[in-house]
């Protein structure tokens, strides 16, 4: 169970503070269960999810964990997944996104890179679900390496994108 104060990531959410433990007093909720009440870092709101959720829930790295994944960057490969299909691209994309897995999120990123400079390297504007997701896998991941590592998101991207060689 994690603890008032703790920065954990939380589902498609990103990074997290948990506020509070407990019941919930709120009209049409069963206040017979404990409930995690949570901060989005890097958006206004509060989520409101059950200790038993089976939302992905985890602490976020360590700065050791996050400093040992930024040096492996250049070494991450792609599993050369080169579906065409809009829809499979996407279900595939999604599962990456939903795992939160931060190596696989990097993979992500670097394959949706290297497509999209293929693609104008043919005069073709990159493939939408690639750019989605790749904005999407980079939201995810700077967010939770800026707290891991204690420097500004804008500072992680930078990295990534020199590591990755965008």
């Amino acid at each position: 169970m994690f603890q008032v104060g703790e920065l954990i990531v939380y589902g498609g959410e990103g990074v997290c503070r948990v506020e509070a433990v407990g019941p919930i007093a709120m009209s049409g909720v069963k206040n017979d269960r404990p409930y995690y009440t949570l901060a989005p870092l890097y958006r206004m709101g509060k989520i409101y999810a059950p200790v038993d959720t089976t939302v992905l829930m985890r602490p976020v790295l360590s700065r050791k964990e996050a400093e040992d994944l930024l040096r492996n960057i250049p070494e991450a490969e792609s599993p050369g997944f080169a579906e065409r299909n809009p829809r499979a691209l996407g279900a595939f994309y999604q599962e990456i996104i939903r795992s939160h897995d931060c190596s696989d999120m990097i993979v992500l990123i670097k394959t949706a890179r290297r497509k999209a400079q293929a693609r104008r390297a043919r005069g073709v504007k990159p493939g939408q679900v690639d750019e989605r997701y790749m904005k999407r896998a980079e939201d995810l991941l700077c967010g939770e390496l800026a707290v891991a590592l204690e420097m500004s998101r804008d500072e992680v991207s930078g990295y990534i994108e020199k590591a990755v060689g965008s």
